[in-house]
C-alpha cells in the first residue's frame, strides 16, 4: 500500500474520505442486521487473552437481544482453551464454539470471521500490530467490529487505518474502539459541565499512571524466560513451557515490544490521555518529554540477567494544545514507589476530577478553586459510595456509576440492531497517534508534533500481514538476546536504531 506524505493535523480530520485503490474492499452498503427470522448477533473472538475474554464477556452480557459466541482464534492454544472454558462456564447457552470453530494460527482470524454473516461482530483483541490486518478482512466480509485500543503505534499504520475506515463507512459497518471511558456516564456529564464553563477556561490537565509492573512490560532474555516458565519459577503462568520461537516470545510478551503494542506507554497510558483530550475537546499539537531506564528492583529476571524489553521505567510528557493549554502526563512502572492512577483538569474558575483510581468508577467531581484534598482520590466504600463530602466541592456524580465496559457494548449492539451510524475508528486513531507522539518525544529526546508523528515513515512491523509462527520476528535480538532500545539524543528520527 502506497503511504501518504505531507499530511497535517488539519488534513487528518479529512482523511476518512480517502479511498483505497484496491477493488477488493469496494461493495454495496451492508443492510441492517439479519433477516427477521434470526435476530441473533453472532460474535467471533480474535485474540483470546484476558482483554479479549473480558470483551467477549461484556458482549454476551448485553440484554437487548440474542447474542452468541460462535468462533474463536488465537496463535496460542493454551490461551484459547482458558478463554473458552471461562466463557463457557459463565455463558453456557450463549457459547457455541465446537472444536472445528477454534482456530490456532496467524491466519486463524480469517477462519473465525468466515464463520460470521454480514452484520455480525468480530472482536479484535490481539496485539495492535495486527489491527489493520484484521480490520481489512472484516471490511471485505462486511462484518461489524469491536477493536481494542490502541489501534496504531506509528504514522504509516495510522494513515492506513484511516484509509481502511473510509471503506468501512461506505459499507455502513458499525465499528467500536475499546476506549470505554468515552461511554462513561459520569465522565459524560463532567464533559458537558466543563464545556458549559463550570470550571472556566481550561488551563492545565494532569494524568497519572504510576504503579508496579503489570502485564508483560518487562522481560528477561527469551531463553531465560523459557527456563522460568518451564520450571514454574516465581509462579510464572505466561506460557506453556518448552521451546518458544522468537516470534511467539515477542507476541506473548507483547507489552515489552514497540512493534506489538507501542510498549507500555501506548497500551497503559492511552486511556488517561484520551479522557483528558475529551475534556479539553481537542487534540494536542506537540509534545516534549523525558524518561529513562533505571535500576530494576522489580526485574523478573532478578539477578540472572538484564531485562531486554524496549520500555522506559518512567515517562514525563508535556503536551501543548493549539491555544497554549498544557496536559502533563506522569507515568512510572516501578515497585516500591508512590502509586497514582488518576486524571484532573484545572480551569480559571475551578478544578475537576476526571477519574480517581483506575478506570471505573470514575468518581467525577468539580471544585471551586484549585485545591482539593487527599479525599479527591478514591475512597469508595463497600456498596459503591463515593468519597465523602469535601470543602469546596461543587458537584459530584451520584454513585453507583454504570460500568463503561458494559456501556460501550450496549451502545454498539444498539447501533447494529437499529442500523444507526456508528464508527469510532477516527477518534481511536487520533487517541493512538497522540499517545505515540508523547512516547516518541520521550524515546528520541525531541519535540514531536502531531504532524511529525502522522508523517513519520518508520513502521514498526511492515510485514504484519505476512507473519507465520515459524518465520522471523519483526525485531531481531543480538547474540546476547537483547533488542535495540530507545536512545534519546542519539537516535532522534525514529524510536530505536
Amino acid at each position: 500500500m502506497k503511504e501518504q506524505s505531507n499530511s497535517s493535523r488539519r488534513d487528518f480530520l479529512k482523511t476518512s474520505g480517502v479511498a483505497l485503490s484496491a477493488g477488493a474492499l469496494a461493495g454495496a452498503t451492508i443492510p441492517a442486521v439479519h433477516a427477521a427470522q434470526d435476530s441473533t448477533v453472532q460474535i467471533a473472538l480474535v485474540g483470546c487473552g484476558g482483554r479479549g475474554t473480558g470483551a467477549a464477556q461484556n458482549a454476551l452480557e448485553v440484554q437487548n437481544g440474542p447474542i452468541k459466541l460462535v468462533a474463536m482464534a488465537d496463535v496460542f492454544e493454551d490461551r484459547l482453551k482458558i478463554s473458552h472454558k471461562a466463557l463457557s462456564d459463565k455463558f453456557d447457552k450463549q457459547v457455541e464454539v465446537p472444536d472445528d470453530r477454534k482456530f490456532i494460527a496467524f491466519d486463524g482470524y480469517k477462519n473465525a470471521i468466515d464463520c460470521l454473516r454480514p452484520g455480525d461482530v468480530a472482536i479484535f483483541a490481539t496485539p495492535l500490530a495486527f489491527r489493520w490486518v484484521h480490520y481489512k478482512y472484516a471490511i471485505e466480509k462486511g462484518v461489524n467490529v469491536f477493536m481494542e485500543k490502541p489501534v496504531t503505534a506509528d504514522g504509516p499504520t495510522s494513515r492506513r487505518m484511516l484509509e481502511l475506515n473510509a471503506e468501512a463507512k461506505k459499507k455502513n459497518l458499525k465499528v467500536a474502539v475499546g476506549l470505554m471511558c468515552r461511554h462513561c456516564k459520569a465522565r459524560g456529564e463532567l464533559f458537558n459541565r466543563i464545556q458549559n464553563g463550570e470550571i472556566g477556561d481550561m488551563i492545565t490537565l494532569q494524568c497519572y499512571r504510576m504503579h508496579p509492573p503489570v502485564g508483560s512490560a518487562f522481560s528477561p532474555p527469551r531463553k531465560l524466560w523459557q527456563e522460568m516458565v518451564s520450571s514454574g519459577e516465581g509462579g510464572r503462568k505466561d506460557g506453556p513451557g518448552g521451546d518458544v520461537s522468537e516470534l511467539a516470545f515477542q507476541v506473548r510478551r507483547f507489552h515489552s515490544f514497540l512493534w506489538a503494542s507501542g510498549g507500555l506507554f501506548s497500551d497503559f497510558y492511552i486511556h488517561n490521555i484520551d479522557e483528558c483530550c475529551w475534556m479539553k475537546n481537542d487534540w494536542p499539537v506537540q509534545a516534549q518529554a523525558s524518561g529513562g531506564r533505571h535500576f530494576r528492583n522489580h526485574s523478573i529476571a532478578r539477578d540472572k540477567g538484564e531485562d531486554i524489553d524496549q520500555n522506559f521505567d518512567n515517562y514525563s510528557v508535556e503536551y501543548t494544545f493549539a491555544d497554549g493549554a498544557k496536559m502533563f502526563l506522569y507515568g512510572r512502572t516501578m515497585a516500591g514507589c508512590h502509586d497514582q492512577f488518576a486524571s484532573y483538569a484545572h480551569g480559571s474558575k475551578g478544578a475537576a476530577v476526571i477519574s480517581t483510581s483506575a478506570h471505573s468508577p470514575a468518581y467525577c467531581r468539580i471544585y471551586k478553586g484549585q485545591k482539593f484534598t487527599a479525599t479527591a482520590r478514591r475512597r469508595g466504600k463497600k456498596g459503591g459510595e463515593g468519597p465523602p463530602e469535601e470543602e469546596n466541592l461543587v458537584w459530584q456524580f451520584p454513585q453507583p456509576e454504570p460500568n463503561p465496559y458494559g456501556l460501550e457494548w450496549e451502545d454498539l449492539i444498539r447501533a447494529i440492531r437499529q442500523d444507526q451510524p456508528y464508527n469510532e475508528v477516527e477518534r481511536g486513531v487520533k487517541a493512538s497517534l497522540v499517545t505515540s507522539m508523547g512516547r516518541m518525544a520521550a524515546h528520541t529526546g525531541q519535540i514531536v508534533t502531531f504532524d511529525d508523528m502522522l508523517n513519520c515513515e518508520h513502521e514498526f512491523a511492515p510485514g504484519a500481514d505476512k507473519l507465520v509462527m515459524d518465520g522471523p520476528a519483526p525485531l531481531k535480538a543480538d547474540d546476547k538476546g537483547r533488542y535495540p532500545v530507545p536512545m534519546p539524543g542519539i537516535v532522534t528520527n525514529r524510536e530505536y536504531a
